[in-house]
């Protein structure tokens, strides 16, 4: 039996869409929440990153099962949704996103933050003393000096978009060419006997992961 290249490359493009948009997201996101929360204490410090944590030590079921709940069409934000849009969020590649953006952010939110942690304070200060603005000191002190840490919060943003499977199965489901991803049509062929394509898709998946990490790791030297 022939490959059916549409069924093939149609899960690929979708986890690099999926990869991409989240890995960008949620560097975003965990570069301002590791900003804000590195060096520092407050009040309902512990608590705030237990919170943020979370979803690092959950099983992604679990995750999917709290964004089933937050995301439906009986949660506010499900039905704002849909009066907006006249769309529902579940069970489609932005739910996809929403799923892996959650489950990645802790990795990368840690690893950042471990980075500006790891700035020698004195440096910024003495730019500071030069006459630089916070703003200055973020672009040409903090950001060059945590350069490794930020490279391998983003691969690991953009391998957990990639590889996500446990929470984008119980929000985004598995439809063919419309929510499913790599792995999940990886699933799907080993449970249907079909190695060739689980195969082809977990080469692609290994290609696609090593092809980014060889990026990173050249630019960041």
């Amino acid at each position: 039996m022939g490959i059916n290249w549409s069924d093939f490359f149609a899960p690929v493009w979708l986890s690099v869409k999926i990869a991409v948009i989240t890995s960008i997201l949620v560097f975003i996101l965990a570069t301002f929440a590791a900003k804000l929360m590195a060096g520092r204490k407050f009040p309902g410090y512990s608590l705030v990153e237990t919170v943020m944590l979370l979803p690092l030590v959950l099983p992604p079921t679990v995750v999917g099962f709290v964004l089933l709940v937050i995301l439906g069409r009986r949660s506010w934000i499900g039905r704002l949704y849909e009066q907006l849009t006249e769309q529902t969020i579940l069970f489609t590649w932005g739910a996809a996103v929403i799923a892996a953006v959650v489950v990645a952010f802790p990795l990368v939110y840690r690893t950042v933050k471990a980075g500006f942690e790891g700035v020698e304070k004195d440096l910024e200060d003495a730019a500071r003393a030069q006459g630089a603005s916070e703003l200055q000191v973020l672009r040409f002190v903090t950001l060059p000096l945590a350069g490794r840490s930020l490279a391998a919060g983003y691969v690991l943003g953009f391998a957990r978009g990639l590889g996500e499977f446990g929470a984008t199965i119980m929000v985004a489901g598995n439809i063919p060419g419309r929510t499913q991803t790599v792995p999940t049509a990886i699933y799907v062929a080993v449970d249907g006997g079909d190695m060739t394509m689980a195969w082809m898709w977990v080469c692609s998946i290994i290609a696609i992961s090593a092809v980014m990490l060889m990026f990173v790791n050249k630019r960041s030297r």
